[in-house]
């Protein structure tokens, strides 16, 4: 029983295919309904690529060409394709957690599932106005390093809850605000850029959320091993080269996604 749940989720992680992904992420569910799937005894296996390999080119950061006038059709594809890796990466991401830390309750294969199936409709509505605009995916280069983290995460569920829901997803709500004035504050305003506000506002709303199922099972986590949840997490993102001071925070995002004002203060947030 268990096996077969996580070799089909083992499938769903390594296609590349957007319409398989969305369609397991269904069965999943489903299996989940029908079935208790508590622990495997399997190892999961390390994944030596990122499933997006077989549609993108791979480069650095550094090569990762400088972003244009939102307001040229170039300019707001790279920036929609940008948005569409990080969301098919964030669809992987989820469903790795699940398969990589099976010694964990069913809520959090429910929650993770959740997170999967919000990513999936994500990348469609960016994909669909990319589309409108005349590119696809792949059409851009990208970079690894959501890949690279959910590797550098793998054999610790707080590390990973901490660095990736708590760290980068969270980071998106600092972010996605910023974008989406800069596109209302773009002179010339086409209805791919009207489009474009109205899914960023959509995927940063539902974001919260994400992050606070990341925060949820971090506490978790910490308290499975006995660690102090606030003082653990920055030492986690020291050791992973992240404790780096934001020139700004979404302080009200972050207050509803599980973060206290102590953390907030920590980042250089002066009231909360």
């Amino acid at each position: 029983m268990e096996k077969d749940f996580y070799s089909f989720l083992e499938k769903t992680i390594l296609t590349s295919d957007i319409k398989e992904k969305e369609e397991n992420i269904k069965s999943l569910f489903l299996f989940l309904e029908e079935k208790e799937i508590f622990f495997s005894k399997e190892v999961p296996k390390d994944f030596k690529e990122p499933s997006f390999k077989k549609i993108c080119k791979i480069v650095t950061p550094k090569e990762l060409p400088k972003r244009k006038r939102f307001d040229t059709k170039e300019g707001l594809g790279a920036l929609l394709h940008s948005i569409a890796h990080i969301e098919f990466n964030a669809i992987d991401l989820a469903l790795d957690a699940i398969y990589r830390f099976r010694d964990t309750p069913i809520e959090f294969k429910k929650d993770w599932l959740e997170v999967a199936k919000d990513e999936v409709r994500h990348f469609k509505m960016i994909e669909k106005i990319l589309k409108e605009l005349g590119y696809f995916y792949g059409d851009f280069p990208v970079h690894q390093g959501l890949f690279d983290a959910m590797i550098n995460t793998k054999d610790s569920l707080v590390k990973r809850m901490a660095v990736i829901p708590r760290y980068y997803e969270a980071t998106g709500l600092d972010v996605n605000p910023k974008i989406i004035q800069k596109l209302k504050s773009t002179p010339k305003k086409s209805d791919l850029i009207y489009q474009s506000i109205d899914a960023l506002d959509i995927i940063y709303k539902e974001e919260i959320s994400h992050v606070q199922k990341g925060d949820k099972w971090f506490k978790w986590a910490c308290k499975e091993i006995q660690k102090e949840p606030q003082s653990f997490y920055f030492e986690i993102l020291k050791e992973y080269g992240l404790l780096k001071r934001k020139a700004q925070i979404n302080t009200k995002a972050r207050l509803k996604a599980g973060f206290v004002c102590e953390e907030l203060k920590r980042f250089g947030v002066k009231r909360c």
